[in-house]
């Protein structure tokens, strides 16, 4: 099939920059419009969220469409905008269930209904597919959120004419996050109790898990990194999920995300203070010293290294480690500034070490898009110690910024960072394996020994600045994929 041919329906919970709580966000704002840059007709279909109406989008109304659920029919009104490079976006809009202040739930946690909510997306998309005048070949799937679509396209929608031949590609953004909801949720679906219910399916230890529903259903099944295709088929990373993706081990890929040049470039970041790029370099030392003014530290200027995470609070991303190494480290001469939000006992932990070492470190909660550009580009190391990270993207925005990446040797991080070896002059950052604080400290201690060594750092940085982290590179790999597909 020639790519011109090719027309592709993107389904995803959250894509920038219309709506976003992590990477799945990322990704979606950013894949879809590099496909289309490589002649493939691809179109992004999100729920219209309250927090797109306060984005001053501007849509038009397209359709509305009856979507059955159980013994009811609910009315979905289907809107068009039109996004970066001429990428068409749907917004499915359901007021009671997306015009809300949060995508997927608040304090008391995840909102009650979200099996109702996806699954209404869910069914509004195939009915778009429906809708549109178009032949379209792949509906690609992200996350437990679209889960059911696969298991929708082999059940009740296989007898219609516009979907039975439709192909479904599911991406898993984060194992972890599974879309388990009560059994007796499925009947508002449409899907054969009898025929999908069971430990072939999508049952989970008696409930629905919509991102198993994905995986077995799917006709792909892709993850963000090769390293963590492998992974999480081991007991140790699979979160009991590894014995479904053994069995259909034959249809994963591991496929690695890329960085938005349009968002994250030195070059051109409307957010720092100074421009540069690894010909030029000394701005760099311009946003660092704006950086240690901001956060009042004191230093002996900018040559005391600046360490830094951007990160969100969840021990998925290693702050134990971080905290019972963080006494050793503030005996070295440097600075520390930690920009999260998340879980409220390690939000705690960071405030009273900050408390600390008020003058060697700086803890700022939440999340502030300028402020984690400017802590990347003012930043000479960047810590990622992650008991696990399906991709990450921090640590490819870090090189790209010539702020070296000091991680755990797991998943994408694995895969985007090497160690550097002086012999050769090759490597963009520093690793460790065992998921140990003294590990953590040694990498980080054999980064340090290098930064005090310019002429080797420079060597390091212009190595980082150099790698190839592109969607385009990605693009072409999904391309690859739904095609071989069609064959």
């Amino acid at each position: 099939m020639r790519t011109s041919d090719l027309k592709v329906i993107f389904l995803s919970s959250e894509a920038t920059p219309y709506a976003k709580t992590g990477g799945l966000g990322d990704v979606s704002g950013a894949l879809p419009r590099e496909i289309k840059k490589l002649g493939v007709d691809i179109q992004l279909v999100l729920p219209f969220y309250w927090s797109i109406n306060n984005k001053d989008v501007q849509t038009s109304l397209v359709s509305t469409v009856d979507i059955p659920m159980g013994e009811y029919r609910l009315k979905a009104k289907i809107h068009e905008t039109v996004g970066e490079g001429g990428l068409a976006v749907y917004l499915i809009e359901r007021e009671d269930m997306y015009q809300r202040p949060n995508l997927y739930g608040g304090a008391c946690g995840d909102y009650y209904d979200n099996f109702e909510r996806f699954a209404f997306f869910s069914l509004a998309g195939l009915r778009l597919c429906e809708k549109l005048n178009e032949d379209i070949k792949i509906i690609h799937c992200n996350d437990w959120q679209t889960g059911l679509v696969p298991a929708l396209l082999r059940g009740l929608y296989s007898s219609y004419p516009k979907l039975s031949k439709i192909k479904s590609v599911f991406t898993i953004h984060n194992i972890g996050y599974q879309g388990i909801f009560p059994r007796e949720k499925l009947p508002l679906t449409g899907l054969n109790q009898e025929e999908f219910f069971h430990p072939e399916g999508l049952e989970y230890w008696g409930k629905i898990s919509t991102l198993k529903a994905g995986i077995v259903f799917s006709d792909a099944v892709t993850t963000v990194s090769p390293r963590y295709a492998k992974e999480i088929q081991s007991p140790g990373y699979g979160m009991g999920m590894e014995g479904i993706l053994c069995a259909h081990r034959n249809k994963l890929h591991g496929i690695l995300n890329g960085v938005d040049n349009n968002s994250w470039d030195p070059k051109k970041d409307k957010y720092l203070p100074a421009t540069y790029d690894v010909e030029q370099m000394e701005e760099k030392r311009v946003c660092k010293e704006r950086l240690l003014q901001q956060l009042r530290l004191q230093t002996k200027g900018t040559k005391v290294p600046l360490l830094c995470m951007v990160t969100r609070l969840d021990k998925q991303k290693g702050l134990d480690l971080l905290l019972e190494v963080m006494d050793a480290l503030m005996k070295e001469e440097l600075c520390v500034v930690i920009l999260a939000s998340g879980e409220k006992e390690i939000e705690e932990e960071l405030r009273k070490t900050a408390s600390r070492y008020p003058q060697k470190m700086a803890f700022i909660k939440g999340f502030d898009e300028a402020m984690a550009h400017r802590i990347i580009a003012g930043s000479d190391i960047l810590m990622m110690p992650s008991r696990y990270e399906p991709c990450g993207l921090t640590q490819m925005y870090a090189s790209k910024y010539g702020t070296v990446p000091v991680v755990r040797a797991t998943g994408g991080l694995d895969d985007t960072v090497q160690e550097f070896d002086p012999k050769s002059g090759k490597g963009n950052g520093f690793k460790f394996r065992p998921y140990e604080a003294c590990e953590f400290l040694a990498a980080l201690k054999r980064a340090l020994a290098f930064y005090s060594d310019q002429r080797q750092w420079q060597r390091i940085i212009s190595n980082a600045m150099k790698c190839d982290f592109s969607w385009r590179r990605s693009a072409e790999q999904y391309i690859d994929l739904y095609e071989s597909l069609l064959e």
